[in-house]
């Protein structure tokens, strides 16, 4: 099979090195598909190696014929916005599964190539069942867990400290005790989080 190139239009180019869903001026949350590096220079782990992005591909391929950021958006709703696989994991990705010989490009009127599954590509998510299914319950279990960690009650708590940040230490003449007392309450906050 021939390898295919795809030239990304501007929005998907948003989505590049992209945690969690778009917003207004909001950043970003969640596992990010290309890096293990998190905020703050912690360890993240990858939501999927190649193996099972193919296969999370290849079976939403399988339930309707797809382009790429048609893919990348499916994956993005499936998760609550928690994870956006970037195009430069999605196209080479779906590269690899035409020269498998599991999907095929289809005719579309849309100005994308659109994938379908071919009968080698069906048999594969047969064999691999099992496996399909965990990938996609580890998809809804990051959905759950970007609607509790981004509900707005938590958001408008996080927006009241910032706030209260801004406008304590902005003042003119703030002594570094201020500071350090600020960051011993911010501390114990997050402690007392940990503990319930």
């Amino acid at each position: 099979m021939r390898a295919f190139h795809h030239h990304h239009p501007r929005n998907e180019e948003a989505h590049r090195h992209h945690f969690g869903r778009r917003s207004h001026g909001r950043p970003g949350h969640g596992w990010h598909g290309d890096s293990d590096e998190g905020r703050g220079g912690r360890g993240r782990r990858r939501v999927f190696d190649s193996g099972e992005l193919r296969l999370v591909l290849l079976k939403l391929i399988a339930d309707e014929p797809r382009h790429g950021y048609e893919l990348i958006r499916a994956i993005e709703e499936l998760t609550g916005g928690r994870y956006v696989p970037s195009p430069g994991m999605v196209y080479p990705t779906l590269t690899l599964l035409d020269e498998m010989g599991h999907i095929a490009e289809t005719k579309s009127e849309k100005a994308r190539k659109a994938f379908a599954v071919t009968p080698d590509g069906t048999t594969h998510l047969v064999e691999r069942k099992a496996e399909v299914d965990a990938l996609f319950a580890r998809l809804a279990e990051l959905a759950g867990l970007q609607e509790r960690t981004d509900s707005a009650p938590v958001r408008r708590a996080m927006g009241n400290l910032r706030e209260a940040l801004i406008n304590r230490l902005a003042r003119d003449g703030v002594q570094k005790q201020t500071v350090y007392d600020v960051v011993a309450i911010i501390d114990e906050a997050a402690q007392k989080i940990e503990r319930l």
